[in-house]
């Protein structure tokens, strides 16, 4: 019997492609490489990069990098760990990657940043002598063309060569039509000054509506210089702007521990994290992070695993608990056993499920890269048709057609639309940073205005995110300020996060007196002598009497911690802690609802305390999602999207980063975790969750002015290209409109500087 031949496993590579500068770069390119057989591509616009699965018997990494420069673009394979050592969360594939799309980038910014020094240094004079003839001394023109050749060549030269590669494809773009407006106005002037008269020594040139008859004697170097020195400025932002979403995969991978403390022979050694094997044991003391996922073998501690889980309660451990690396270890000493390494931890498969997110979200396409495969091949159409109706159906001559012909491509070209987004954007996030708001990019501006749900974690967004005392109930016998008192003298001596609140409660009412004996049993509790007396803190003893079991059972239901007292044997009180709503959050709430968005509460909390929360702060009971782990977040966020809501998220720990990243929306809160921050679309560095509706305001605000700036800039265009095309329009006018249009564009943003908050925070 014949046997059948498994499938052959597709291999994955990421590439880095650099050079791309709108989403339809982005899109040529993976047409191209899904069109190579047995090649499964995405290519990501604002990450730079394409995730690649391919057939090895067909196709290798050498022919994929090749296909997209065949495209007109530059790629490599992102860096992999090529010794046999597991690689450390700061070593693998993602890290090394990613170092090198940032380093593409931040090159392309530092050359962008250069050319539009250089060109805005020159476009000032040049427009100047240009445009005030009391300024035009004898063969002024021959400098203004001097000082624009460099603009032309070398500052214009991205614009040349998109325009070239989308060429090459039957593409379109507003790169096109930069480099043939540009062209058209330098090639004019060049014929002026060598064959017309405009190269004549004590030529002036003034303002008038129509072109000259039949003179070759005007020139429009002014225009070139000013359309590419303002398009620079507009690519330089948009480069700044892109690719944000990289720092949160580098900044969680540097939340791992750097070295280790391992067993060898007896003997402590310190080693790279890189270098640990399953079923070493390393040491972990007070205060230093956990290197890797493992198992306690020895040791009893409480850790900090909010990092992961977003519960602020520190988890207690001892022999035989499952550890993760990264996390906090905040009291005890512990040996731990290896048991994952490498990609395999929880820390590098979070670093995976933002990727993972990040990759998921379709780049949203700019309005004027859509346009533009209709407006750019239109203009040209109406400037080729302008030329041969002159020189066909008018007696006027060469020189006017060609003048109208120009013209038309002077007065079409988008230095308003290439101003529209990042002047409106500028001034936009520059008022959102006065107010604490920290928008990053245009493609968020599109989101908050589609956004209906907003999903908030709980512990850190809602809550404080800081453990604190809720309720004190003393036993009959008893008096609250003894309670207190003494189980601070106790908890004094102990580092773990819950005494730590006691301690300070008891520091703002009551004097503390001094313990001894103090004793640290693992997983029952705290003991010592408090002015002669045994005071133990923990679990119950025996039964509870009904006033202390009511507000222990209280406290569990509705999410809080609770820990016994026991005076001389004798339960003396309950103290209940808990993470305490943040007092805005409520009217955050409101305001949320105001816009129009379902709030919902998605916490890694117990549900007890999830739906205490939502209580407080006005959330439905429905809207509230409890007990998830990080992958669980994506999850629901999925989820939420799959039912056709456009969803945004609220957080501020490592554990939401993978669900900012998925969600529509993401917003961090600034006093979270910097993955948290980096992962998300809008941070907001206040803390306060009611800037969550002035970002939402705001951004809203600010995509309006853009929409408005597109439109004008458009109608513009639309207006004044008959009129150009009909012979009436002076190609220098053209370019004084064209200035006037940009001019309009930078003073409709300018409104944003007048935005308020809705809760009068100071700006």
């Amino acid at each position: 019997m014949p046997q059948t031949q498994a499938p052959l496993e597709l291999l994955q590579v990421d590439l880095g492609v650099t050079g791309m500068t709108c989403t339809s770069c982005s899109s040529r390119v993976e047409r191209k490489l899904n069109k190579v057989e047995g090649v499964e591509a995405s290519v990501n616009f604002a990450t730079e990069s394409a995730s690649v699965k391919y057939d090895p018997t067909k196709v290798d990494t050498g022919q994929l990098i090749e296909t997209i420069r065949n495209t007109g673009y530059d790629a490599f394979a992102m860096k992999t760990d090529t010794t046999e050592e597991s690689p450390g969360p700061g070593e693998n594939l993602m890290a090394g990657g990613q170092s090198q799309i940032d380093a593409a980038r931040e090159a392309e910014a530092a050359d962008l940043k250069h050319r539009l020094i250089v060109s805005a240094l020159l476009a000032v004079p040049i427009m100047l002598l240009s445009m005030v003839p009391a300024l035009q001394f004898n063969n002024w023109q021959w400098a203004v063309l001097t000082m624009t050749t460099p603009v032309y060549f070398w500052g214009g030269a991205p614009f040349h060569r998109a325009t070239l590669v989308n060429l090459r494809h039957g593409s379109f773009t507003m790169d096109t039509l930069v480099s043939l407006g540009t062209t058209a106005a330098y090639l004019w002037s060049l014929w002026a000054l060598f064959i017309g008269n405009a190269g004549m020594p004590g030529m002036k040139m003034e303002m008038h509506l129509l072109p000259s008859a039949s003179t070759m004697d005007e020139i429009y170097l002014e225009t070139v210089a000013v359309v590419i020195a303002f398009l620079l400025l507009g690519r330089w932002f948009e480069t700044r702007a892109k690719g944000q979403s990289s720092e949160a995969l580098r900044t969680l991978l540097d939340m791992g521990a750097k070295d280790a403390a391992v067993l060898r022979d007896g003997a402590e050694v310190h080693v790279p994290v890189s270098r640990l094997k399953v079923g070493d044991i390393f040491i972990t003391r007070p205060g230093e992070k956990i290197a890797t996922d493992g198992t306690v073998t020895e040791g009893s501690s409480a850790v900090d695993e909010s990092m992961l889980t977003g519960e602020s309660v520190p988890v207690e451990v001892s022999k035989g608990s499952k550890v993760t690396g990264a996390t906090l270890n905040t009291s005890g000493r512990l040996l731990v056993e290896v048991t994952r390494v490498g990609a395999d931890t929880t820390l590098s498969q979070m670093a995976r499920l933002v990727t993972d997110a990040q990759s998921k979200k379709a780049p949203v396409q700019r309005l004027v890269d859509q346009i533009s495969q209709i407006f750019v091949p239109t203009v040209i159409g109406i400037s080729i048709l302008t030329l041969l109706a002159h020189i066909f159906f008018t007696d006027a001559g060469l020189a006017p057609a060609f003048t109208a012909a120009v013209a038309v491509l002077i007065i079409a070209c988008p230095c308003a639309l290439g101003l529209a987004t990042p002047t409106a954007l500028l001034v936009g996030t520059g008022r959102g940073a006065q107010m604490g708001l920290l928008i990053k990019g245009p493609e968020i501006l599109e989101s908050t205005k589609k956004v209906d749900t907003i999903v908030m974690d709980k512990t850190g967004t809602v809550t404080s995110g800081a453990m604190s005392v809720s309720e004190i109930t003393a036993a009959p016998g008893f008096e609250e300020e003894e309670v207190l008192a003494k189980a601070a003298a106790v908890e004094s001596a102990s580092e773990h996060p819950i005494a730590q609140a006691i301690v300070r409660e008891a520091e703002r009412s009551v004097p503390v007196p001094e313990v001894s004996a103090f004793n640290n049993t693992a997983g029952q509790g705290v003991s010592g002598t408090v002015e002669g007396q045994t005071v133990t803190i923990g679990r119950p003893a025996g039964s509870l009497e009904p006033t202390l079991q009511h507000a222990f059972d209280a406290a569990q239901e509705q999410g809080g911690t609770p820990v016994v007292i026991q005076i001389e044997d004798k339960n003396a009180g309950v103290i209940t802690i808990r993470d305490t709503v943040k007092k805005t959050s409520a009217e955050a709430v409101a305001g949320l609802k105001e816009l129009g968005l379902t709030p919902m509460l998605l916490t890694g909390d117990n549900a007890g305390a999830a739906r205490a929360v939502a209580a407080e702060v006005g959330i439905d009971p429905e809207h509230v999602i409890a007990e998830v782990m990080p992958e669980e977040k994506v999850a629901q966020i999925e989820k939420l999207q799959a039912q056709g809501k456009n969803v945004a998220m609220v957080g501020d720990g490592v554990n939401d980063a993978a669900a900012l990243a998925q969600a529509d929306l993401g917003l961090a809160m600034g006093a979270g975790t910097d993955v948290a921050i980096e992962a998300s679309d809008i941070t907001l560095m206040n803390n306060d969750l009611r800037s969550t509706v002035d970002a939402i305001r705001l951004s809203r605000r600010t995509l309006g002015i853009i929409r408005g700036n597109l439109f004008w800039a458009f109608a513009y265009n639309v207006a004044l290209i008959p009129v150009a095309a009909l012979g009436l329009l002076n190609p220098m006018l053209a370019g004084v409109a064209m200035a006037f249009s940009s001019v309009f564009v930078v003073l409709n943003s300018l409104r944003l500087r007048g935005f308020r908050s809705s809760h009068g925070a100071a700006a």
